[in-house]
């Protein structure tokens, strides 16, 4: 056998040295990320001392945080008329036990087939008869119920939670 095919079994048997240098490299980074990483402190564990509460801290209840959000269970009323004073005063009067609360959608249904004009109306007085509770941001949407007689209508009011609540 002549010295040259000697000399290229002995080098397929083995890898080259960029090989080998490349190998050594990748360890090298990986040694180095572990030692990086085995001296900063566990990010999930908390290190910090718990201050004690104070007397008047444990008996006050949290204050809610959050944003506000609106109510699923909804309130109702009734209206009926066709006089504008005397609806402004029955929304007024009908209202008063959610004195305080505002409300962010209101569903008006009217009865009969022309019950979606009677529902505007009503909507139209809501922030006559309680402008803190019916505001200009309040949403407002007109049906009709055919089940019911004319110019009736019930208010179906969705009040916004307490911020956090």
């Amino acid at each position: 056998m002549s010295r040259g095919r000697t000399e290229r079994r002995r080098r397929a048997g083995r890898p080259g040295v960029v090989v080998l240098a490349g190998w050594l490299f990748a360890d090298l980074l990986l040694v180095l990320a572990l030692v990086s990483m085995a001296d900063r402190p566990d990010p999930k564990a908390d290190d910090r001392p718990t201050p004690e509460p104070s007397k008047t801290e444990a008996t006050e209840p949290p204050t809610p945080t959050g944003p506000r959000a609106v109510d699923r269970h909804p309130q109702e009323f009734e209206v009926a008329g066709r006089n504008k004073g005397d609806l402004v005063k029955q929304i007024a009067k009908d209202t008063r036990k959610w004195s305080g609360r505002e409300a962010a959608l209101v569903l008006t249904f009217g009865g009969s087939s022309n019950g979606t004009v009677y529902a505007h109306r009503v909507n139209g007085l809501l922030g006559k008869a309680r402008p803190e509770m019916f505001t200009k941001k309040t949403a407002t949407d007109d049906y009709h119920n055919l089940g019911e007689r004319a110019e009736t209508a019930v208010v179906r009011v969705y009040f916004y939670t307490a911020p956090g609540g």
